[in-house]
């Protein structure tokens, strides 16, 4: 390291990535998420520890600071902007990875509509809606949730996956 600045050039520095995290199961589960690519999972996997100390993805994208901040007074509710609060360096590698997701969904819109998953066309209708940069911290914090489940419930990533409420 020089300057805080890691030595050696970027395919050096993933192939190192890879030996140090390569045989991980866990890492390359969630590799699979679309936006999630082995550092993040690394990342997340390091920073969280035990994902079973959070009761759902609801609570750990709070813990990261991707769940935005309430000013509520009697009826009237207001959320603000996200909390920021938490892991800065674990959420900067989520917002970049969905970031980089929802510019693959809007190329795979173009080139071939077809093949685009439901989590893929909610996230360009959320784009349209609200922004680019919102819809980014969006999906963002829907990859934290998407990332819980298929760490807890160990089963690979679909981004046409459907959940069935118990009767």
């Amino acid at each position: 390291m020089v300057r805080g600045r890691a030595v050696g050039r970027p395919t050096e520095r993933s192939e190192r990535h890879e030996r140090w995290h390569g045989d991980e199961e866990i890492a390359h589960k969630l590799d699979e998420v679309s936006g999630i690519g082995l550092l993040t999972a690394s990342a997340l996997r390091t920073a969280v520890g035990k994902p079973e100390r959070f009761a759902s993805g609801r609570h750990l994208s709070a813990w990261l600071g991707m769940t935005p901040n309430e000013y509520s007074s009697g009826e009237r509710r207001r959320l603000g902007r996200i909390s920021c609060k938490g892991n800065v360096y674990v959420r900067t590698l989520f917002i970049h990875g969905a970031r980089a997701a929802l510019l693959a969904a809007k190329r795979c819109k173009v080139r071939t509509p077809e093949k685009l998953t439901q989590l893929q066309r909610w996230a360009l209708d959320t784009a349209d809606r609200i922004g680019h940069n919102k819809a980014a911290v969006a999906l963002a914090n829907k990859l934290v949730r998407i990332c819980w489940a298929v760490w807890c419930h160990e089963r690979r990533f679909s981004g046409d996956w459907h959940s069935t409420k118990p009767a």
